[in-house]
């Protein structure tokens, strides 16, 4: 047994380099960051995003679910599926969800090779994202993305049992939309992602707004410690400004 490992040694290291020769990520350029949340208070939306991959059984096969979120407000900002485990569709999530929420100032994920692939990580450098990983073998690093993938699964498939990929692509899509837009969560005093994370970008957004037209000094100073309806109804009073709605995140682009 010995001398036969022996004699097929080279036939085995040669394809284990081929197979990250085909992904085109040469060995050496894949860096390791270090975990750079322990510690950290999270207080405001975009300060922290997370991702990793799971994978899900179909009759034939599996599929291999990614998915993006905002560490303070729990929500889902992105999610794609893929029935390979290449890193490009991680890359095309990562992509689209920068284009449609901006930018987190950290970024962390595990070390998995999506992560780590030079396709990946030279997207998070272009944007000046600061990049966390996990330690090895440290899955609470990530705990807010574990309890989303429990709770993919058990509230949505393994109740209904998906047979293709259509029909994960469609129930996920369901739930997704359930999962940010109804379902409370007890970390957020029994609001949903959508709801915590649009009360804080709204209050946001009033505060930019006085800071940036005439109104009383009183305002403007209290502006960061009072609710976003007496900024308004102040705003409204002192210079009859046709606010916006509250509900529509009024950042620049």
């Amino acid at each position: 047994m010995i001398l036969l490992l022996l004699l097929l040694w080279p036939l085995l290291w040669r394809n284990s380099r081929w197979s990250v020769a085909e992904q085109g990520i040469p060995p050496q350029r894949r860096r390791i960051y270090p975990y750079l949340l322990r510690g950290v208070a999270v207080v405001r939306p975009n300060q922290v995003w997370s991702t990793d991959i799971t994978y899900i059984r179909l009759p034939r096969g599996f599929a291999y679910l990614v998915a993006i979120i905002d560490w303070y407000s729990r929500r889902v900002l992105n999610w794609r599926i893929s029935n390979s485990m290449e890193a490009m569709f991680c890359v095309d999530c990562l992509e689209d969800v920068l284009r449609h929420h901006g930018t987190p100032e950290i970024f962390n994920s595990d070390q998995g090779s999506q992560f780590t692939s030079v396709a990946f990580t030279d997207v998070l450098k272009r944007e000046g994202v600061v990049i966390s990983m996990d330690g090895r073998g440290r899955a609470f690093d990530n705990i807010f993305v574990e309890r989303l993938w429990r709770s993919v699964k058990h509230e949505d498939v393994y109740l209904k049992g998906y047979a293709s990929m259509g029909e994960l692509l469609v129930g996920l899509t369901d739930y997704f939309v359930f999962y940010n837009g109804e379902r409370p969560h007890q970390s957020l005093a029994n609001k949903t992602p959508d709801s915590f994370n649009l009360g804080k970008l709204s209050c946001a957004a009033w505060q930019r707004q006085a800071q940036s037209v005439r109104v009383p000094l009183w305002c403007k100073f209290l502006a960061p410690v009072l609710q976003p309806q007496t900024v308004r109804r102040a705003l409204l009073r002192s210079c009859q400004w046709d606010a916006p709605d509250p509900r529509i995140d009024t950042r620049p682009d």
